[in-house]
């Protein structure tokens, strides 16, 4: 069901690879919402990926770009206010990726130059995009920035690794950054905490499928879907969030607030008894 919340909006949406992907399902939510938007992501990406079926779906233009190049990220802001006509509304973040954490490399081994890109791509791309697009005065009064973080930036969960520190760093951006686009210019910058979910990216992790029966059993309302998280990137997006700023907020089903649930223990218990 549409409500119409992006009538009028135009945005880009950085990190769609393919249908599994958070960035993919939000553009077509965003696309049902009445909003118009250019899609982003590497060329390297867009070999692999499936990006061009959705450009057709969603009658948007692909601005290929290596979102750590800075170069590269003004002519994402500025092709799209020129295909616009006018100022972005909203902007999304959907951009993460570990060498380390593809390499089950643990925490106490790192390969730092593994690191360094981890950083680069996870965490300082978001800071980039941001500053140019304050630096060119790209996004509307009361525009709208969402990234996507995980629960890892403040807990410790094993063989995240490193990414943990590129999401606490993320969420750190989105807070340094929102005061300073907020007071200059009402604009709003919001990190979401989703749940783990099986992307084309986290399938490849190793331990992910157990990761996700884990949270599901721990959260009262079970693991937030993909689509659901789009749902909730629409509403941050829209007019009804203008006074949310700074924040990480949690879409997670209540994983974040649980210590331990009937569910897990129950689980925990069967394992004792089978030892």
């Amino acid at each position: 069901m549409s409500y119409n919340l992006l009538k009028g909006k135009r945005g880009i949406i950085f990190g769609a690879l393919d249908a599994k992907s958070i960035a993919w399902k939000v553009a077509e939510k965003a696309h049902e919402e009445g909003a118009v938007f250019t899609l982003s992501n590497t060329p390297i990406a867009l070999r692999f990926g499936e990006l061009k079926e959705l450009s057709v779906k969603c009658n948007s233009e692909i601005i290929p770009a290596d979102a750590t190049n800075v170069s590269e990220l003004e002519y994402v802001f500025r092709r799209s206010t020129e295909i616009f006509g006018g100022k972005i509304d909203f902007v999304l973040h959907s951009i993460g990726m570990s060498m380390n954490v593809r390499k089950s490399r643990e925490y106490d081994n790192l390969d730092y130059n593994f690191y360094q890109k981890t950083i680069d791509i996870s965490a300082m791309s978001f800071h980039k995009m941001i500053q140019v697009a304050k630096k060119l005065d790209a996004i509307s009064d009361w525009g709208s920035i969402v990234a996507l973080s995980y629960i890892a930036a403040q807990r410790t969960l094993y063989r995240y690794n490193d990414m943990a520190d590129a999401k606490a760093m993320l969420e750190s951006i989105a807070r340094s950054f929102g005061y300073i686009y907020g007071r200059e210019k009402n604009v709003r910058i919001n990190t979401i905490s989703q749940s783990p979910t099986r992307t084309t990216a986290g399938s490849g992790v190793k331990g992910i499928d157990a990761l996700i029966d884990f949270t599901d059993r721990m959260s009262p309302l079970g693991n937030a879907t993909a689509e659901e998280c789009a749902d909730f990137c629409i509403v941050l997006f829209s007019d009804l969030s203008r006074k949310v700023t700074m924040q990480n907020i949690f879409h997670d089903g209540g994983f974040s607030g649980m210590g331990m649930s009937l569910k897990a223990m129950t689980q925990y218990k069967k394992c004792l008894e089978d030892e």
